[in-house]
């Protein structure tokens, strides 16, 4: 028996009104999924990073007190003793005289200094307790020194003033739960189908 699969839809897939809003919600779903992807693509510069000449410094902070040996970079949720760690991708810079400071911002009052020195290991260590600042925007400074010469870079981050961005759970669920209002719609309208062969035969 030709089934007419056009007529077959209009009489039964879309027939129903659930059907409609479970389609339209998995069709919305997928957009938005593919656009943040799309912006997620957009967004992949790893902010944790700065350049100086040709090298590259990588910023890692920890909050062993709040949160065990969890990494952070420069979004640090909360507000306590916290360790930041500034690695060297290259091996130039080993030999160079470094200093690091830390400020808030935007007043500019120094909460860590680290005078100029040759850091060999390529990795140096600090220590700033922010309970003693206080919630807020801070800039780690790096700086290449060379007698009267200065080559600098930032690192902006914040302490205490956001969480991390997490998962959008919600859309995901309404993804899963319109596929499944679909699937349900497709087996109720092939049961409805056999019923009525059935019958007319």
């Amino acid at each position: 028996m030709k089934v007419n699969i056009k007529k077959y839809l209009q009489t039964y897939s879309f027939k129903g009104f659930g059907f409609k809003i479970a389609l339209t919600l998995t069709v919305v779903g997928l957009m938005s999924t593919n656009a943040n992807a799309h912006r997620g693509a957009l967004e992949e510069i790893d902010v944790c990073k700065t350049r100086l000449g040709f090298e590259r410094v990588h910023l890692t902070a920890y909050t062993p007190t709040l949160s065990g040996d969890r990494e952070y970079c420069n979004i640090i949720p909360g507000v306590g003793p916290t360790k930041l760690v500034f690695d060297y991708e290259g091996k130039s810079m080993r030999n160079l005289n470094v200093e690091f400071e830390i400020t808030k911002e935007p007043e500019g009052i120094r909460v860590f200094y680290q005078e100029p020195q040759k850091v060999k290991t390529g990795t140096m260590n600090s220590s700033v307790d922010f309970n003693q600042y206080g919630a807020g925007h801070y800039l780690a400074h790096i700086a290449i020194v060379d007698k009267d010469k200065r080559l600098d870079s930032h690192i902006p981050f914040s302490v205490g003033l956001e969480s991390l961005p997490g998962k959008n759970y919600v859309q995901r669920i309404v993804i899963i739960g319109s596929l499944c209002l679909l699937v349900y719609g497709l087996f109720s309208v092939t049961q409805k189908d056999k019923i009525n062969h059935t019958r007319k035969t």
